[in-house]
């Protein structure tokens, strides 16, 4: 297994129109989360992967089972819970970041919220080259977060562990706070945190040589920048585990992405210009996109721009999950040179290529 991915997954419920959730009459099903979306990507692009959750014994389960498992994520070792229900939401089709954006939860006591130790198969967890998970989870319940801490505890032989911070204030009510996720992504071997998510949930400013002083363990460190692009740190790892593995490509020989201990950021890539549809998900393609390319063995900067292209193709659809572009195209676009790279645009449709117009991608 290419990667496995721990989280819950939720029923999303789009609008049929736009508006207020109050004044929209219908709304179509889809999926939601942060995890199965990277698990869904992943294997779209042909990486082999596995969904690990929790969902209830009800026909809201059956249907994330039924579609996570059609993007040929292996879904076996999700458990169905009958006395929690799957969780729900519904949310309006305007940006996430507009004023009159609405979210409405339905996930409070989920089957997923009932995850633990005890109650996942750690092995089946642990089976991939990498294990991707996000701060989400460790909001869910106290059982959630001793589930993410026993994950990110350092072990002997245990899979690269990618991090996603994910801040989501809404769901850090109780008796612990978001500054648990600093504790976890210091366990991690891949870090994706956002500026703005840093400052939210750890008060940290002044930017990415800020960020890292705050975070300087993990070996490699990825922030998002928005619209100015990623930049990522990148140090060795002592006894080459984490790092030979991030260094890994497909046929399992260690490659150095040129890591050194500088302050400096190892690798950056200014963000694509994309007509952006909507940015649910952007952020879970990103880390797919990284995290495809780091088990390719490919360069930082390149492994950076193949986030930046899987982010691209979901910002020009509506919904979370997209086909992801073919690989000879993200390919040609990743090695164009940096004048290029800057001019080139990106709209609806632009992942649809066939082979032969892969192999002869658009100029900007």
């Amino acid at each position: 297994m290419d990667v496995v991915a721990l989280g819950e997954s939720m029923v999303t419920f789009l609008p049929a129109r736009p508006g207020r959730l109050a004044d929209v009459p219908a709304f179509h099903r889809s999926i939601g989360g942060a995890e199965s979306n990277v698990a869904c990507t992943l294997a779209a692009a042909g990486h082999t992967t596995r969904w690990v959750s929790r969902v209830g014994a009800d026909g809201f389960g059956d249907h994330l089972v039924e579609a996570v498992g059609a993007y040929g994520v292996d879904v076996s070792h999700v458990r169905r819970d009958p006395s929690r229900p799957t969780g729900v939401y519904f949310r309006t089709a305007g940006d996430r970041a507009g004023d009159t954006h609405e979210v409405a939860y339905y996930r409070a006591g989920s089957a997923a919220s009932a995850m633990s130790p005890a109650g996942v198969d750690l092995d089946a967890v642990r089976a991939g080259r990498v294990l991707h998970l996000s701060g989400i989870t460790a909001a869910l319940s106290p059982d959630c977060l001793a589930l993410m801490r026993e994950l990110t505890a350092p072990r002997p032989g245990r899979p690269l562990i990618s991090f996603d911070v994910n801040h989501r204030p809404g769901l850090w009510r109780g008796r612990y706070g978001p500054e648990v996720l600093l504790d976890l992504a210091r366990g991690a071997d891949i870090v994706f945190v956002g500026e703005d998510e840093a400052e939210e949930a750890w008060g940290v400013t002044g930017g990415p040589a800020a960020i890292r002083e705050a975070l300087p363990e993990p070996p490699v460190l990825i922030l998002k920048k928005g619209a100015a692009g990623a930049v990522a740190f990148c140090r060795p790892s002592a006894g080459d585990r984490a790092a030979g593995a991030a260094r890994a490509g497909a046929d399992g020989t260690p490659r150095s992405p040129g890591c050194d201990n500088t302050p400096r950021p190892a690798a950056t890539a200014p963000a694509l210009k994309v007509d952006v549809v909507a940015t649910t998900g952007a952020g879970d393609a990103f880390a797919a996109g990284f995290l495809s390319a780091t088990l390719r063995g490919l360069p930082l900067t390149a492994r950076l721009r193949h986030g930046h292209l899987m982010a691209a193709a979901t910002l020009t659809t509506p919904g979370d999950l997209t086909s992801p572009p073919p690989r000879p195209l993200a390919d040609r676009l990743a090695a164009l040179d940096a004048p290029a790279w800057e001019t080139l645009r990106l709209g609806p449709g632009w992942t649809d290529a066939d082979a032969e117009a892969a192999e002869e991608a658009p100029t900007p």
